[in-house]
């Protein structure tokens, strides 16, 4: 019940927002669609603005092979010449039947009972020639060229799901055949998509030494393939055209596993997701509190207070006392703070309401916050700085901090020092 609960904000949040969602021709062959489909369908219902992109590639490698046709590949990419391109008109009508079908289906008792869900398709993608690729003519192989976001937009404002095939069209009347990736990535930012996210084989980009990249800045992720590091070969395909995307100005690019059951509505609603998230800039930001942060840091440490961890404090002193605070953000979310207190006679400082939220304490935000305000203590000349807690002693001393005892402490704060709460006392040299 608690991970639903924890859902609301994320629903609430989405509603109206357009996501361009790509997954090969995989997801139909395997018979995933149909799972994949309720979860379109439970999108769509809390307000999703949907764009589908589909692939047709493992389609038209079983009717090449059924025909005796030789499949041919270039860094990944399909050369398709008269008789792929005949396989490709045929797999493409197949898969976006099969796709209608399973958005069609209102069964009574089912998961898309009453669901009457309209889906819209159109020559919404221009298509220019890929030409000559490493030395090879890629002939009918193209790459997009303009999305037609004016038309999509107006479809989506009908609330129909919009369709995207691996295919465009030329001015002239020619027809190409394009990769799933090239095409989502490029309506994804013509359409100033909210997000952008593909199904893919792996659960996502791992570190060189093992463990799933839950969070892939650009920079991080372009310096990562300019160093030729080996990635599995669907995040080979898929990672640049999120990484461009990124730069295009979407702002979150996901890479969730297909395999996955509810991976789409993991990932979407819950707090570290399933896959890798691709984002322009880090989401966490250490940064000096604000009088607008009064209400997420009152929200961090209130069940702290509650427990007798923290020293109760209003909003009102809190509002007064803003300025001393740093806090850490996570995605326009508080997720902890710190307070510095000087004594600048004593030349000490009290490290004071020491907070980081339950789900990030295994992130490293409270030696972060530890060290930001050790910084600011020396700027400030200050060459000692103490700390008094009844629950997190071995933590501290832990990050550098000795025992100490009440004569340690600054005159005016021996006066103000709480003896039935019997806080230990610590301190650290700067």
């Amino acid at each position: 019940m608690q991970w639903f609960r924890a859902a609301a904000p994320y629903i609430h949040a989405f509603r109206g927002r357009t996501f361009v969602i790509a997954c090969g021709g995989e997801v139909i062959a395997d018979g995933r669609f149909v799972a994949l489909s309720h979860d379109l369908n439970l999108l769509a219902a809390l307000g999703v603005r949907i764009v589908l992109a589909f692939g047709t590639r493992s389609q038209i490698d079983a009717l090449l092979k059924e025909r005796g046709h030789r499949t041919r590949y270039r860094n990944g990419v399909r050369i398709t010449d008269a008789g792929a391109l005949k396989c490709v008109k045929e797999a493409l009508g197949s898969v976006r039947a099969e796709i209608e079908a399973s958005l069609s289906t209102g069964l009574p008792n089912s998961p898309m009972a009453g669901a009457d869900i309209r889906v819209a398709s159109g020559n919404f993608v221009t298509a220019k020639p890929l030409g000559v690729l490493v030395g090879t003519d890629m002939l009918h192989t193209g790459e997009v060229r303009k999305v037609d976001a004016l038309g999509i937009r107006a479809a989506l404002d009908t609330g129909a799901i919009v369709l995207l095939p691996p295919l465009g069209y030329s001015p002239t009347g020619e027809m190409f055949n394009l990769t799933v990736e090239n095409v989502a990535a490029r309506a994804a930012v013509a359409l100033k998509a909210d997000k952008l996210l593909f199904l893919v084989d792996t659960m996502g980009v791992e570190r060189a030494r093992g463990g799933l990249i839950r969070e892939l800045p650009v920079d991080e992720g372009e310096r990562m393939l300019r160093r030729g590091r080996k990635v599995a070969e669907d995040i080979r395909l898929f990672l640049p055209h999120a990484l461009a995307a990124c730069r295009g100005g979407v702002a979150r690019v996901h890479l969730v596993n297909r395999h996955l059951d509810g991976a789409l509505l993991l990932e979407l609603f819950t707090r570290d997701g399933v896959g890798t998230m691709v984002v322009r800039h880090a989401l966490d930001h250490l940064r000096a509190a604000t009088i607008d942060d009064v209400g997420g840091v009152l929200a961090l440490i209130s069940p702290l207070e509650a427990d007798g961890t923290l020293v109760k404090r209003g909003r009102e002193l809190l509002e007064m006392e803003i300025e001393r605070f740093s806090v850490v953000e996570h995605d326009g979310m508080i997720v902890g703070c710190a307070g510095l207190y000087p004594y600048p006679q004593a030349k000490a400082a009290e490290l004071a309401c020491l907070a980081v939220h339950p789900d990030y304490r295994d992130a490293g935000y409270g030696a972060n916050l530890v060290e930001a305000i050790e910084a600011k203590a020396r700027a400030r000349g200050i060459e000692r700085l103490f700390v008094l807690t009844t629950r997190a002693a071995h933590w501290f001393i832990e990050h550098g901090f000795s025992e100490a005892t009440v004569d340690s402490l600054p005159a005016a704060k021996q006066a103000m020092y709480n003896w039935q709460r019997r806080s230990k006392i610590l301190f650290k040299r700067l």
